[in-house]
């Protein structure tokens, strides 16, 4: 009794402010329901009108491209620079930090400084590219570039997996790594052969965290673009809309039923990576 009294503000939390929202969400979703009026029961009409959206099929391509080129980017550069980082040189720690510090910053400030750094007048990276005679692209104004500069502008905030990485390699026993060099193993061998196999529990872990997190990306592009979406909304990314539908032009069961169309698309992607994953992820001792 005393058990469930003291969980019970817990339960009361999770029945009102998530059982009940989800459900609520599935029924809205065959409605018309607009937030301000209750709305009519219209069966599958929302999944038929988003199939003829036009705007749905290019946030739905604008976030397919960001996260078929974010997620695997960020497995390399990330690995790559923990693997840096756990070199065992003086100072490491200080450049550990710097390196983490990134994550730290708000998504409102980090828009407004790689606005600054990528602004193709007087921006910092395209004056640099000119000292090597190279003309930098617009960058966000470019319908082409925009996407490539978010990905930028993610991976530089790519902090926290960094650290996992590096949880993961001092989890690697250096038993391993003695006997690779009895055998007379190099740098390249060791680390295809011991650090990389070892490592593809933490990969696989950032590797399906990395898909849910593309797919839900929203304040960054939002805060660049005011919501907008341009250059002809080629920034406009699936969250972003299903949030216009839902608050700005009040379509609560049209949101609902994106919001539901995500959830499945996340499922069904996890559902694949995890079917592959006892033929490239390798555990310790097995």
């Amino acid at each position: 009794m005393y058990g469930w009294l003291f969980v019970t503000p817990w339960l009361l939390g999770l029945i009102i402010f998530y059982a009940f929202p989800l459900l609520s969400s599935i029924y809205f979703s065959f409605t018309t329901y607009s937030i301000l009026q209750p709305g009519e029961f219209v069966g599958l009409q929302n999944y038929r009108d988003l199939m003829n959206d036009d705007l749905f099929w290019k946030s739905v391509s604008n976030t397919i491209y960001f996260a078929a080129l974010y997620v695997p980017l960020s497995i390399i550069f990330g690995v790559c620079l923990a693997m840096v980082l756990n070199l065992k040189i003086r100072g490491m720690t200080v450049y550990r930090t710097i390196f983490f510090l990134p994550t730290l910053v708000p998504q409102v400030a980090l828009a407004v400084l790689w606005m600054w750094l990528l602004n193709p007048q007087f921006g910092l990276v395209n004056g640099m590219l000119d000292l090597f005679g190279i003309q930098g692209p617009a960058w966000l104004g470019s319908e082409t570039w925009s996407k490539p500069s978010i990905v930028i502008m993610s991976l530089w905030g790519i902090g926290q997996a960094v650290v996992i990485y590096l949880a993961g390699l001092t989890d690697i026993s250096e038993d391993y790594y003695d006997a690779a060099e009895v055998d007379g193993a190099n740098w390249f061998q060791k680390t295809v052969h011991i650090t990389l196999p070892l490592l593809t529990p933490v990969i696989f872990f950032n590797l399906v965290m990395g898909v849910i997190g593309a797919f839900q990306q929203f304040a960054l592009p939002y805060a660049l673009t005011g919501g907008q979406g341009t250059p002809a909304n080629s920034l406009t990314f699936y969250v972003m809309y299903l949030y216009d539908n839902g608050f700005k032009f009040f379509k609560m069961g049209y949101a609902s039923a994106m919001a539901w169309i995500l959830f499945a698309i996340i499922m069904l992607l996890t559902a694949v990576i995890f079917s592959t994953s006892k033929r490239w992820v390798h555990y310790q001792g097995k």
